[in-house]
């Protein structure tokens, strides 16, 4: 029985479900960039072809943002956003993917293999931005700010935040709400 508990396990980890610690949040690690944001709108990153794109760009929007990686269990989300975004986009809904390599190492690629990846095999065309890290010592200030804003540390590969048309985050939904899903759709829709 024991063996048969340790075989599940470990299959769950391998397939990106493992359960993961509640959300953790402390601010003395996180950036000082961060703790001096007081918008989405005060960040400017860098998109997967390498231009700095202002995020002040989607002011109006309302944004999902997404932790994502090519070699998880939820990688076939990207259909599911990437369709949400083209069903979207003209009623002002935009979704941004930061590709992350945070857990067990399911986004080891470089930016341009992340981009043919996201091509290749999902036909991507929401905008997707450099490798960072969305949690830890080295989150990046972005992700400090909207973790912080939320009050939910990222748990996962594929967590959303929600950010309204002014610039805020309302919302974080885990891995497994997906858009389609009615929690997800009908925050969106709440906002638009």
């Amino acid at each position: 029985m024991k063996l048969l508990a340790s075989l599940l396990a470990l299959c769950l980890v391998a397939a990106g479900c493992s359960s993961q610690p509640g959300p953790s949040h402390t601010t003395a690690d996180q950036p000082q960039a961060a703790q001096s944001a007081t918008s989405f709108y005060d960040f400017s990153m860098t998109t997967l072809d390498g231009k700095e794109q202002p995020l002040s760009a989607y002011k109006g929007k309302v944004v999902i943002v997404v932790n994502v990686a090519s070699k998880c269990g939820y990688t076939p989300q990207y259909a599911d956003l990437e369709r949400f975004y083209t069903q979207n986009k003209d009623k002002g809904v935009v979704v941004l993917g930061f590709p992350a390599n945070n857990f067990m190492g399911q986004e080891p690629g470089t930016d341009e293999e992340i981009a043919s990846f996201c091509q290749k095999n999902y036909g991507v065309t929401f905008p997707m931005f450099s490798k960072i890290s969305v949690k830890g010592k080295d989150i990046h200030p972005l992700y400090a700010y909207l973790t912080e804003a939320v009050g939910a540390s990222i748990s996962w590969n594929f967590n959303k935040i929600l950010i309204d048309k002014n610039g805020k985050p309302v919302a974080h939904f885990k891995s497994g709400v997906k858009p389609g899903d009615p929690e997800f759709d009908e925050a969106v829709a709440k906002l638009l």
